[in-house]
């Protein structure tokens, strides 16, 4: 099943006093960015984020799952507290580095 549109705003609605954030759909499912950073994975309704050392404390007690086949396996952040959204949000924003654009590469004839 895929995260709804409604599911996904709600997500945002819910992190929305923490700093600037858009959302993009990819494969059918969504990244949260927070301050152009790539913080929240967001599959089948469900919020994840990476397993870092520097969440691990506020993380001790959370779920753990894999957001799709193939992945590693992540935290399951728990959107409706918001404590420790805007604690875990926080850190994260502060270790996550800027994607860098990929150049597209051209093809030869």
């Amino acid at each position: 099943m895929a995260t709804t549109v409604e599911y996904i705003e709600y997500v945002c609605e819910q992190i929305k006093n923490i700093e600037e954030i858009r959302y993009r759909k990819m494969f059918g499912e969504y990244m949260v960015y927070v301050n152009d950073k790539p913080i929240l994975l967001v599959c089948d309704n469900t919020v994840y984020i990476k397993m870092l050392d520097c969440i691990q404390n506020e993380m001790i007690h959370s779920s753990t799952g894999f957001p799709y086949d193939g992945a590693k396996e992540h935290y399951i952040l728990d959107i409706d507290n918001t404590e420790l959204c805007k604690n875990v949000i926080s850190i994260l924003e502060s270790v996550t580095p800027i994607p860098r654009s990929k150049k597209k590469k051209k093809m030869n004839s």
